[in-house]
């Protein structure tokens, strides 16, 4: 009995010593970590707006209800995650699509005041390499760009919208941004306009 209670005391003492650690660890990370996304972020906001310096992007609160009446419109499983306006030359909607082939896809939409898409970037994709990952390609997100459309349609899945080309063998990642930018449009046209 008083060997069993020796190990029990040794495992807790061991188990509070590699818990504390942790803690420790996290607690030095996470300001780091959180300033590198922010860095991802506004290098994101750069990219959908060249045009614009960061003092341009004023963070807005987003409208829970437009955001997913815009994905539930659209029959997507996509959360409008940040909005952005850039002076009086448009918007900025971040949306995370989970229909990807790899789990959750994050984007970044750039779209000018007459709804035209001016930009896409990527902030967060782990698609297959080499099928998959091709969309953050500008041959693939480049289709999207300087598009005034009401919405984005794959073209192999026919329906009504201006025809994306999926990419090759990876019909699903682009089903998943199709309706991450969707969803940005329909947000925009429902919230922001």
């Amino acid at each position: 009995m008083n060997k069993i209670v020796k190990n029990a005391a040794i495992l807790t003492a061991i188990t509070l010593v590699s818990g504390l650690l942790l803690g420790l660890v996290y607690e030095i990370t996470k300001e780091p970590i959180a300033q590198a996304q922010d860095a991802s972020k506004k290098e994101a906001w750069q990219q959908v707006f060249p045009e614009a310096s960061l003092d341009d992007f004023e963070v807005m609160d987003v409208d829970g209800d437009a955001a997913k009446a815009a994905a539930d419109g659209l029959g997507v499983l996509a959360t409008v995650d940040e909005v952005c306006a850039v002076g009086d030359m448009g918007y900025v909607v971040t949306v995370t699509d989970s229909e990807g082939y790899g789990g959750n896809i994050q984007i970044t939409v750039g779209i000018t005041s007459d709804g035209t898409v001016n930009g896409i970037s990527i902030l967060s994709i782990s698609e297959t390499a080499g099928l998959g990952m091709r969309a953050t390609e500008p041959e693939f997100y480049g289709q999207y760009e300087g598009k005034r459309t009401e919405k984005f349609a794959v073209s192999k899945d026919g329906g009504d919208g201006e025809p994306i080309d999926a990419l090759s063998g990876a019909t699903i990642t682009s089903r998943a941004v199709t309706g991450a930018v969707n969803t940005a449009l329909a947000y925009f046209n429902s919230a922001l306009l």
